[in-house]
């Protein structure tokens, strides 16, 4: 019985539009979604007996059915019961790289693996059609951590329409560390107030959706147009997160008046990046934007976008 080392990648939102209300209580959106190559570590094993655990070194990732890589194991268990008694439980070890709580889809990007990983130990021959269903059951983002690269998302963010690979430009991720935002606050509040624009006619939603797919931005990733691209970038919840949190919408004015290609918040936040044509730019932007700030609380990362979602690393 092999165990498997899987990498999972965290993802950015290169555009982020709300359309709607949805009749399951989500908003009907249109995202562009990118993987970055900053990412997790998920180790799994068969472990002998009928139980799923699951360990991680970083004090707010919890170890319960709270975390969605545990609810993913579970998930596998309940949708193949004969393959679950035959193999039994398996022990999840998650080694944390991509920041909690970001809006870089961390806890998404845990779950896919562990669907991966227990496709692959189980032997279930699952297609990525047949995971991303399954993943879909689990949250919105999910779906996408598994194939991950770029592609453009509709629904609830889980119908997936996979765009030319933007993986030559480089970015910074900056996040404080004492912030988190509540994505359910964050859609809320933009519902308290911006619903009165909120399309609900299926053609009209339709209408959106094909703007976003014949749109400048997916024209610029498919011509690779990075100044365009850095440009295009747009987040509707920035509307509600950035007057509500000064600290986050002052690292975004200060990667603003650096030469980025393109700046912006990644979801709900707080995390914000800005795009760079090089990695040792954005190395200088970083240190830049670090000065400019100083604040202990706010952590940096460069890293690349990415052209893949969960990869596997085989082990013993």
């Amino acid at each position: 019985m092999q165990s498997y080392s899987l990498i999972a990648p965290g993802k950015i939102n290169l555009y982020l539009e709300i359309i709607g209300d949805r009749p399951d209580g989500f908003h009907e959106l249109v995202m562009i979604l990118q993987s970055i190559e900053l990412a997790d570590r998920i180790d799994i094993k068969a472990n002998d007996t009928q139980a799923i655990t699951l360990h991680c070194h970083h004090p707010q990732v919890p170890a319960d059915e709270t975390n969605l890589a545990y609810r993913a194991a579970q998930l596998m268990c309940k949708t193949f019961p004969e393959v679950y008694a035959n193999y039994g439980g398996v022990d999840i070890s998650i080694t944390k790289n991509v920041p909690v709580a970001a809006g870089l889809a961390g806890g998404s990007t845990d779950a896919a693996a562990v669907l991966v990983g227990i496709n692959l130990m189980w032997g279930l021959g699952l297609t990525k059609p047949e995971l991303e269903a399954l993943a879909a059951k689990l949250g919105s983002d999910i779906p996408f951590c598994i194939s991950g690269g770029t592609a453009i998302a509709t629904g609830r963010g889980e119908t997936l329409d996979p765009i030319p690979d933007l993986d030559h430009l480089w970015v910074i991720l900056a996040k404080h560390r004492n912030i988190s935002v509540s994505t359910p606050w964050a859609y809320k509040t933009y519902r308290q107030h911006y619903s009165k624009n909120y399309v609900s006619e299926p053609e009209n939603i339709k209408i959106r959706r094909e703007l976003v797919n014949s749109g400048a931005l997916v024209s610029a990733i498919t011509h690779q147009n990075s100044r365009e691209i850095g440009n295009l970038l747009y987040n509707d919840l920035e509307k509600v997160v950035l007057p509500e949190y000064p600290l986050v919408a002052q690292v975004k004015s200060a990667f603003a008046n650096c030469e980025v290609l393109g700046t912006m918040m990644s979801g709900s936040g707080p995390t914000v990046f800005a795009l760079c044509e090089s990695e040792s730019q954005a190395k200088t932007v970083a240190e830049k934007v670090k000065k400019a700030i100083a604040d202990p609380n706010l952590d940096f990362w460069v890293t690349k976008l990415s052209s893949g979602g969960i990869q596997l690393q085989v082990t013993h």
